[in-house]
């Protein structure tokens, strides 16, 4: 099965997601937030610099819980700016 590609404001929000996660990670290293979240270390870097800008459910709501995000705060944040991408274009 082939994947439509993603169109470009699924991109910048998987951008945005990586900036949040990184924010949200402040000096803790990576493998840190790795090893506390269940998730590999290497999918966490793809995730941060976008190159996984969409990965699934349970890995966000994981890397949530170890940074103390909700959920909610994810979803708002990647909401709002979605929102004004929408309407800029």
């Amino acid at each position: 099965m082939v994947r439509p590609p993603l169109s470009p404001a699924e991109r910048e929000r998987g951008r945005r997601l990586g900036e949040l996660l990184r924010s949200a990670r402040g000096p803790r290293s990576q493998a840190a937030v790795a090893a506390a979240s269940g998730v590999s270390l290497e999918a966490l870097r793809k995730i941060e610099s976008g190159r996984i800008p969409m990965p699934a459910f349970f890995t966000v709501a994981a890397l949530a819980g170890a940074l103390g995000l909700s959920l909610d705060q994810v979803a708002s944040a990647l909401s709002a700016k979605s929102d004004d991408v929408r309407r800029t274009a």
